[in-house]
């Protein structure tokens, strides 16, 4: 990787981690975050502690922490709202060896994994790597499974791997307003499609994530729009594995609403609390989500859609 930005008109600055926020330049907050998001940090992993990652997975790691994509509404703006950088970890072989310990105290159960809650590895895997050899590590696994998700299309390197069948690629997707309007820098709403038409005619088990899912003028067209393409691209007969669904409403905290409208100020997300209900997160604080009679519509509309494309398909959770 140093010989990769070296012989590229990239800047290297050798640091200590604690020193990378003060070096990123900008006057303002603003500033340093759009500095921030181009600012890879490659570093080694020091925790090797496993968070339980439900519903998603049995645990979560990390072979990089956030993305350079600037989506308005991520859940990134809360958690890593003061190290906006990403960071990538080179000790892959540590982490490997957490993961053999995790299964390993899983009697004979199948222990699943995520790879993508805290950043979106394929975004700079053309320059790690550390996707493909992680893919080709669990395909190696009895027990253990691997599931990444993306919002990118750079997945050509991934095609070939000897995955056995181990990792379940899930590829973000939303209706066209929601990604053109919301999901800055990254992959489009047809790239997407086109990245899980790749994925599994490569054999992958694959699944969608639908989120976040907005209610907006005209969104039940939308999305219908969204499955019916989804149907048309994707062969999803191609692994012997049913293709999967989460579904996830947009919800937003306090403290992620004024971190975005700094942000963002002209957004057009709609965070009025009055219309929303109030849910108690995991975290330790209060989120907004849709009004109770507004849940029940997005999860039968939804829901509905998505069997009528897919009648075989496993909705793991709506929440």
């Amino acid at each position: 990787m140093f010989e990769y930005f070296e012989n590229r008109e990239i800047e290297i600055k050798k640091l200590a981690l604690q020193r990378v926020k003060a070096s990123i330049p900008g006057k303002t907050e603003n500033q340093k975050f759009a500095r921030a998001k181009k600012t890879l940090v490659v570093a080694t992993k020091k925790s090797m502690s496993l968070e339980v990652c439900k519903p998603s997975a049995d645990f979560q790691f990390s072979l990089v922490t956030n993305c350079p994509g600037n989506c308005e509404y991520c859940y990134l703006h809360t958690t890593q709202a003061f190290k906006p950088y990403l960071r990538t970890y080179v000790n892959v072989e540590d982490i490997f060896n957490t993961i053999k310990r995790h299964i390993s105290k899983n009697n004979e159960n199948i222990t699943t994994f995520e790879a993508a809650s805290a950043g979106d590895p394929l975004a700079i895997e053309h320059i790690t790597g550390s996707l493909a050899k992680t893919i080709e590590f669990f395909g190696s696994l009895e027990r253990g499974r691997l599931r990444v998700v993306t919002k990118f299309d750079n997945v050509d390197s991934l095609l070939d791997l000897k995955h056995n069948g181990h990792t379940r690629f899930r590829i973000s997707v939303n209706s066209k307003y929601v990604i053109d309007t919301f999901e800055h820098n990254t992959a489009d709403f047809i790239q997407r499609i086109e990245a899980a038409s790749k994925i599994s005619n490569s054999g992958y088990p694959v699944g969608f994530i639908v989120a976040p899912i907005m209610v907006y003028d005209n969104w039940k067209e939308e999305y219908k729009e969204l499955f019916k393409l989804l149907k048309e691209k994707v062969n999803v007969s191609a692994s012997n594995e049913p293709v999967t669904f989460e579904l996830i409403q947009h919800r937003f905290t306090t403290t992620a609403k004024d971190t975005i409208l700094k942000r963002f100020p002209n957004t057009k997300l709609d965070m009025d609390e009055s219309k929303r209900s109030l849910k108690w997160g995991k975290y330790g604080r209060f989120k907004y989500i849709y009004a109770k009679d507004t849940v029940k519509e997005i999860k039968e509309y939804i829901t509905s859609s998505i069997k009528s494309n897919f009648p075989d398909s496993v909705i793991e959770y709506f929440t």
